[in-house]
C-alpha cells in the first residue's frame, strides 16, 4: 500500500468512527429504548382499533405510516426537550454524564432546534390523521415537557405520577388515528400505562438513588426512603389485578394470562419487604414490569391476528 492509498484509508477510518459516534450520540439524545417503549403502546391502540372496528392492517397503511412516523417525531421531540432542559441535571448523574448535551458533542441551541423541528413535523403529520389523535399526542407532549420536565421533576415526588401521565395516552393515540377513543379497551389501556409506570419508574429511582440525590431530584426514595417506596409500589402493582377483567373481549386465555402477570408482578413487589439488597431487588422489578408490558401487549396483538389481512 502507498503513501495515498494509506491516506484515504486513513481518512475513511476517520469518517467511519465519526459516524458511529454521532449514530451513537443520536441514541443517547433520543433515549431510544424509551423511544420504542412509549411506540410500541402507539402501535398496538392502532392495530387494537383497527380490528374492533372491523378493519384490516392492509387497507390503513397510509394512516398507520402517519400515526407511527407523526407519534414518533413528538416523542422524539419531547425526550430532546427533555435533554435540553436538563443538562445540568445531566452532569451530575453518572449514568448521564456521557450525553451529547454533556459532552458538548451537541450544542445546547442545535438539541433544542431539533427538539422543536420534531415537535412541529411530528404535529402537522398527526393532523392527518385524526384531531383527536393530535389532541391526544399534543397533551402527551404537554404532560412531560411542560408539567413534568419544566415544573415537576425538580420541586415534588409527584413527578413520577406527572410524568406517567403523558406516557398514557400512547395507545389512545394509535386507537384515536381510527376511531374515537371513548372505548373500553384504549381507555384500560390508558390506565393500565399510567399504573404500570409508577411502579416502574420508583424501581429505577431506587436503583438510581445516589445519583438522584445528588443531582437534587425528588424522587421518592430519596425524599421518604425505601420502605415508603416499596410500600407504593405495592400499592401500584396491586391496582392492575382487575384491569383484565374490564378486557374479557380478548377471551378467557388473555385473562388468565393477564392475571398470572399481574400476580408474578405483586409477588415480586411484596419480596421486597424481606429483602436486604434493595438495587438488586429494584433491578429484579425493573426487568420484569419491562418485559410484563411487552407480553401484555403482545398478548393482545396475537388475540387479534385476523386484523392482519
Amino acid at each position: 500500500m502507498n503513501n495515498e492509498q494509506a491516506a484515504s484509508a486513513q481518512k475513511l477510518d476517520k469518517a467511519i468512527t465519526s459516524s458511529n459516534h454521532i449514530i451513537r450520540d443520536l441514541i443517547s439524545l433520543l433515549k431510544l429504548k424509551v423511544l420504542i417503549a412509549n411506540v410500541f403502546p402507539v402501535f398496538t391502540g392502532f392495530w387494537l382499533a383497527v380490528y374492533f372496528t372491523g378493519g384490516s392492517f392492509a387497507a390503513q397503511l397510509d394512516t398507520f405510516l402517519l400515526t407511527v412516523i407523526g407519534s414518533t417525531l413528538i416523542i422524539a421531540g419531547a425526550l430532546l426537550f427533555n435533554n435540553w432542559y436538563e443538562v445540568d441535571l445531566d452532569k451530575e448523574m453518572k449514568r448521564t454524564q456521557t450525553r451529547p448535551t454533556v459532552t458538548g458533542n451537541f450544542s445546547l441551541q442545535a438539541v433544542f432546534k431539533m427538539a422543536a423541528a420534531s415537535t412541529g413535523i411530528g404535529f402537522i403529520l398527526m393532523l392527518f390523521t385524526t384531531l383527536e389523535a393530535a389532541l391526544y399526542a399534543v397533551l402527551g407532549w404537554f404532560v412531560y415537557v411542560v408539567l413534568y420536565t419544566l415544573w415537576s421533576k425538580r420541586k415534588y415526588t409527584l413527578n413520577t405520577v406527572i410524568g406517567s401521565l403523558s406516557g398514557a395516552f400512547t395507545p389512545l393515540i394509535g386507537w384515536a388515528a381510527i376511531d374515537s377513543a371513548f372505548h373500553i379497551v384504549p381507555m384500560v389501556l390508558f390506565l393500565v400505562l399510567f399504573i404500570w409506570q409508577i411502579p416502574h419508574t420508583f424501581a429505577i429511582a431506587i436503583k438510581r438513588h445516589d445519583e438522584y440525590k445528588a443531582a437534587g431530584v425528588p424522587m421518592l426514595p430519596v425524599v421518604h426512603g425505601f420502605a415508603f417506596t416499596k410500600r407504593q409500589i405495592v400499592v401500584y402493582v396491586a391496582c392492575l389485578l382487575p384491569l383484565p377483567l374490564f378486557l374479557a373481549t380478548f377471551g378467557t386465555t388473555f385473562i388468565v394470562l393477564a392475571t398470572l402477570l399481574n400476580a408474578g408482578f405483586l409477588y415480586l413487589a411484596i419480596r421486597g419487604f424481606f429483602t436486604k439488597d434493595n438495587r438488586k431487588w429494584a433491578q429484579t422489578i425493573f426487568i420484569y414490569s419491562l418485559s410484563y408490558l411487552f407480553v401484555l401487549f403482545l398478548i393482545m396483538i396475537i388475540a387479534t391476528l385476523p386484523v392482519f389481512t
